[in-house]
């Protein structure tokens, strides 16, 4: 396959991973917005909790990429560094996920689909994206564009819910477990993090060698 077919089906996998990320997310907004209004509440009032959650943020930091790496491939927002900064990310989503959060709910119906798409379809749809393209454009030092925005949603977590006492995730509930716990807890997953975007830098330099 030349060059040109093998761009175009990049960008038809990543147009693929954005328009799941992008219609779980209009879903779930969808359901939480009638569950708001259902209960008295505002539309606003579900937007902000919508926004709350690092599964929703992180979607829409990969919807965009994904969206740019599709339809605009030089766009700075489809950037080697940017697209690793969200893979890491939205692997982090299904991961923690996966081991957290997963056996503590069971949702039904079109909430499950959402569940599947955001939790599990989109980190796979966008791996598979980051894999099948060109590789060899990052190094070590990239390893800090991994960090910005899982700490940015820590620090908006830890300081929403110390104002609203609201915690998107009950292991960022210094409340819940105490401030030694919750320490532990954020070094843990920062340090797994770490390994995680680490092994990805690692699989880069590999394919880039195959290739």
């Amino acid at each position: 396959m030349d060059a040109a077919g093998r761009t175009g089906q990049i960008r038809i996998v990543h147009g693929i991973a954005a328009l799941v990320a992008w219609t779980g997310l209009g879903l779930q907004l969808g359901l939480l917005v009638r569950d708001y209004l259902a209960d008295g509440l505002s539309a606003g009032a579900a937007l902000w909790r919508f926004l709350g959650y690092f599964t929703i943020v992180t979607n829409l930091f990969v919807a965009l990429v994904a969206s740019a790496a599709a339809l605009a491939p030089r766009h700075r927002l489809a950037s080697p560094r940017v697209r690793f900064a969200a893979l890491c990310a939205i692997l982090l989503v299904g991961i923690v996920y996966s081991l957290a959060l997963r056996h503590v709910w069971d949702p039904q119906g079109l909430q499950a689909v959402v569940d599947h798409a955001l939790h599990d379809a989109a980190p796979l749809l966008f791996l598979l994206g980051w894999l099948y393209a060109p590789h060899g454009m990052l190094g070590w030092r990239d390893l800090v564009w991994a960090l910005p925005f899982p700490l940015a949603y820590l620090a908006y977590a830890v300081a929403r819910g110390a104002v609203e006492g609201w915690y998107a995730y009950y292991f960022l509930d210094p409340s819940h477990q105490g401030w030694g716990a919750f320490w532990g807890t954020v070094a843990a997953i920062v340090a797994g993090f770490l390994v995680m975007a680490a092994l990805i830098l690692m699989l880069d330099r590999w394919l880039a060698r195959r290739a």
